[in-house]
C-alpha cells in the first residue's frame, strides 16, 4: 500500500497513474519484444520508431539521431537514438529521462522465453525486463500522467532512448553529449531509470579500465612442443600471478562509495574471455582439430576500481604483474592494449534531482530514500564528463542483481511506485508552485 498525503491538487495525478497500469504493463512488454541485443546492435531503428509513434501522439516533437562513426555503427547495425522533447506553457527548467534501448546476449539457463515478456504472478520476464525497459517504461507512463494532471506545467521535459549502453554507450549518450543535448544550457535535470531498486537513488558508479593481454609463444608440432613455446601456458601463469597476489591485493581495499550491493565496495576484476591457439571452427565443420603449438593467447580484462584509487595505479599494478613474470620466466613476453577507461563519478546527495527524488521515495513509501553508487558504470559518466552536467542520477525500477541474468524480471507493483515518485518528482521541479 503507498503512504501518501495527497493533496488536492495530486489528486488528478494519482488518478492518471492509477488508470496507466494496464498501460504500462504492455507498454514493457512491447518493448522487450523488440529483441536490442547488443552486439551487435539489432532493431535499434525498430525501437525508435515505435517510441516516436508513442511520444508524437502525446504532443512530444521527437529526433532520431544515428550516431555515424560510433564504435559498431555501419549500415548493417546503424546506431540509431531518439530524443523527445515537450514544451511547457510556462518558463522553467528542462527535466530529461535518459534510458538505454540495448540488451546483453541471452545467455544459458533460461526457463522462460527471453523476449515473451510473460507476465507471470506479477512479474515481467525477459531479457531487459529490469536493464532497463522497465524503467523506460515507467518514465514514459510517469510523464503522460503528469501532463494530463498538469497540462499548464513550467519549463520541459525531455525522452531519449539511447543505444549502446552495455558496450560502452559511445554510440548513444557519449554521441548526444558532444553534440550538446546534454549542455547544462538545455537540460537541467537528468534522471536514468536504471534498476536500482525503487527506494534508492543512485549518485554514481565506481571506476572501469578495460584491456587485452597477449602473450605470446613459437608454434610447433603438437607432439614435439619442447620445439615451440605454447603462449596458453604463457597466460597460464598470467592468470596465476592474477589468482595468487593481484586478487588478494584488491580484497583489502575498500570504498567510502555506498556502493551496493556489499560485495562491490572493494576493487574487483573480472576476466571476460579467453583466445588462444587455433580459431573455432564452423558449427557445421566435422573435422579434427591440427596438432599445433599455440604461438598467442589473449584475454580481456575487466578492471573496477574504486574513487579512492587513481587510474594510472589499477594500469601499473598489473604492468608490473607482467614485468615481474618477465624476469621469472623464461621466453615470457606480452603485449598490453587498453580498450577502454571511465573514471569513478558520484553527484551529491544534495544535488536538486537527487534531493526531489528521495523527498518522493519517503512520501511515496514512508521510508527514507537510501542513497547508493553503482557497482559498474551507466551513462552517467558521458552526461558528467562530456555534457558537464552534474545533476544527474539514476533511479529506476527493478532489482540489480538480476541484471545480465537468466530469467530476468522486472515487478509491476516495482514499476508502479517508481512511476509514482518520478510523476510527483515531475510536479515539484514543473508544476504549479502549490503542488
Amino acid at each position: 500500500m503507498l503512504n501518501m498525503e495527497i493533496s488536492s491538487t495530486q489528486t488528478k495525478l494519482m488518478q492518471a497513474i492509477g488508470d496507466r497500469r494496464d498501460d504500462l504493463i504492455l507498454l514493457t512488454q512491447e518493448l522487450i519484444r523488440i529483441p536490442t541485443l547488443n552486439p551487435p546492435g539489432e532493431f535499434y531503428r525498430d525501437i525508435c520508431e515505435y517510441l516516436d509513434k508513442r511520444l508524437s501522439k502525446h504532443g512530444f516533437n521527437t529526433n532520431l539521431i544515428r550516431a555515424y562513426g560510433t564504435p559498431g555503427d555501419s549500415d548493417k547495425y546503424p546506431r540509431w537514438n531518439i530524443v523527445a522533447r515537450r514544451e511547457g506553457t510556462l518558463p522553467g527548467d528542462c527535466v530529461h529521462f535518459n534510458s538505454h534501448i540495448d540488451v546483453v546476449e541471452v545467455g544459458q539457463g533460461w526457463t522462460k522465453d527471453p523476449f515473451g515478456a510473460e507476465l507471470i504472478d506479477g512479474k515481467i520476464y525477459g531479457r531487459g525486463a529490469c536493464d532497463m525497459k522497465g524503467g523506460l517504461a515507467a518514465s514514459i507512463i510517469a510523464v503522460e500522467a503528469f501532463i494530463e494532471a498538469y497540462p499548464q506545467f513550467h519549463g520541459a521535459i525531455e525522452i531519449s532512448g539511447t543505444g549502446d549502453e552495455e558496450s560502452g554507450g559511445y554510440g548513444g549518450v557519449a554521441y548526444l553529449a558532444e553534440k550538446g543535448f546534454f549542455n547544462p544550457e538545455r537540460v537541467q535535470h537528468v534522471i536514468i531509470p536504471e534498476p536500482l531498486n525503487k527506494d534508492r537513488v543512485c549518485l554514481g558508479h565506481r571506476g572501469g579500465w578495460w584491456a587485452e593481454i597477449e602473450t605470446f609463444g613459437e608454434i610447433a608440432h603438437g607432439s614435439m612442443p619442447f620445439l615451440g613455446d605454447c603462449a596458453v601456458r604463457h597466460m597460464g601463469a598470467v592468470i596465476d600471478k592474477f589468482e595468487t597476489e593481484l586478487y588478494p591485493a584488491m580484497l583489502q581495499r575498500h570504498t567510502e562509495m555506498p556502493v551496493v550491493p556489499d560485495g562491490a565496495r572493494q576493487s574487483t576484476m573480472n576476466i571476460n574471455s579467453i583466445h588462444g591457439g587455433q580459431s573455432e571452427q564452423d558449427d557445421d565443420f566435422t573435422g579434427l582439430p591440427a596438432h599445433c603449438v599455440p604461438d598467442s593467447c589473449r584475454i580481456v580484462i575487466d578492471r573496477r576500481f574504486l574513487v579512492e584509487e587513481t587510474l594510472e595505479d589499477v594500469r601499473n599494478e598489473v604492468e608490473n604483474l607482467l614485468d615481474q613474470l618477465k624476469l621469472e620466466r623464461p621466453k615470457f613476453d606480452y603485449e598490453l592494449r587498453e580498450l577502454n577507461s571511465v573514471l569513478p563519478s558520484m553527484t551529491d546527495k544534495t544535488a536538486p534531482i537527487a534531493a526531489s527524488l528521495a523527498r518522493q521515495i519517503y512520501q511515496v513509501l514512508g521510508k527514507e530514500a537510501d542513497f547508493v553508487a553503482s557497482p559498474g558504470t551507466y551513462d552517467q559518466k558521458h552526461i558528467d564528463r562530456i555534457g558537464k552536467l552534474k545533476n544527474c542520477v539514476a533511479y529506476g525500477p527493478g532489482i540489480l542483481e538480476l541484471a545480465h541474468k537468466p530469467d530476468e524480471y522486472v515487478g509491476v507493483e516495482d514499476m508502479m511506485v517508481s512511476v509514482h515518485v518520478m510523476a510527483r518528482s515531475l510536479a515539484e521541479l514543473l508544476g504549479p508552485k502549490d503542488t
